[in-house]
C-alpha cells in the first residue's frame, strides 16, 4: 500500500517542486496539492493522508494552526514542516502542535521523498542546522542536577494490555501496517487503537505519546 500525501504549499515554484518529488517515488501517492489553509482542512477531512506535507507562510492562515488542525481531528497524519523559516519560535511552536519532522526548502527533491518516508517510518527527520539549535536551546534549559525520577508503582495504568503493547511496537519506530500485521488486525483498527491512546495520555502525536508513557512507566 502507498503512501499517501497531502502538500499544503501556497509557491507555485516549491509546490511542484514537492509534488514532481512525490510523483517520481513509486512507494508515494499525492492525494492533493493545495495553497490555502482551508483548502489543507477540508483536504484532512476528506482524505486523511497518511503524511501532510507543509509550509508555515500560508496567505489565509497560520501553518501551526493547521498542525494543530492534523494532531486533534487526525492523529494517524505525520505532519513534515517544509518551510523557510528556521527560527525557534517557529520551529518550537511546530513541534509543541504536533509536527514529527522540520525542513528547510533548501532541502532537494530526493531528501523531501526520503523524509516523508523516514516520518512515516516513525522517524523525525529535521534539517541538521535546526536539529544542532534545538539540542543547543535544551542544554541551555536543562537543569545541572537530575531530578528523582517519580515513583509510580501501585497506580493503575490508563491503557489496556493491548493498547500497551500496541505503544510498545510503535516506540520501535515500526509503521501502523507492520503492527498489524503483528497483532493480526487491520491498519484502521491500529489507527482507533492509537486515537484511543492520544486520548487517555492526553497527547496529539507518537513521539508525544511513546515520551508519556515512559515518564508513566508504561513502557
Amino acid at each position: 500500500m502507498r503512501t499517501s500525501v497531502l502538500i499544503v504549499e501556497d509557491e507555485p515554484e516549491f509546490l511542484l517542486r514537492f509534488s514532481k518529488a512525490v510523483w517520481a517515488d513509486p512507494a508515494l501517492n499525492l492525494v492533493a496539492a493545495v495553497s490555502t489553509g482551508r483548502a489543507a482542512q477540508a483536504m484532512l477531512d476528506a482524505e486523511c493522508p497518511d503524511v501532510m506535507l507543509i509550509d508555515l507562510g500560508l496567505p489565509d492562515s497560520n501553518g501551526v494552526d493547521i498542525i494543530r488542525y492534523a494532531a486533534a481531528h487526525h492523529p494517524a497524519c505525520d505532519v513534515l514542516v517544509v518551510t523557510m523559516f528556521g527560527d525557534d519560535q517557529h520551529v518550537l511552536a511546530s513541534i509543541e502542535a504536533g509536527a514529527t519532522g522540520y525542513l528547510l526548502k533548501d532541502a532537494m527533491a530526493e531528501h523531501i521523498a526520503a523524509s516523508i518516508h523516514e516520518v512515516r517510518a516513525g522517524g523525525s527527520p529535521i534539517s541538521p542546522g535546526i536539529a544542532r539549535r534545538v539540542l543547543a536551546r535544551f542544554r541551555v534549559v536543562a537543569t545541572p542536577t537530575p531530578s528523582p525520577e517519580p515513583d509510580h508503582a501501585g497506580k493503575p495504568s490508563p491503557l489496556t494490555e493491548r493498547e500497551t503493547e500496541l505503544l510498545r511496537l510503535t516506540a520501535k519506530g515500526l509503521s501502523f501496517d507492520t503492527i498489524g500485521e503483528l497483532m493480526g488486525i487491520s491498519s484502521h483498527t491500529v489507527v482507533a487503537h492509537v486515537k484511543k491512546i492520544y486520548r487517555k495520555l492526553a497527547v496529539h502525536s507518537r513521539a508525544e505519546a511513546v515520551y508519556e508513557a515512559g515518564q508513566l512507566g508504561l513502557l
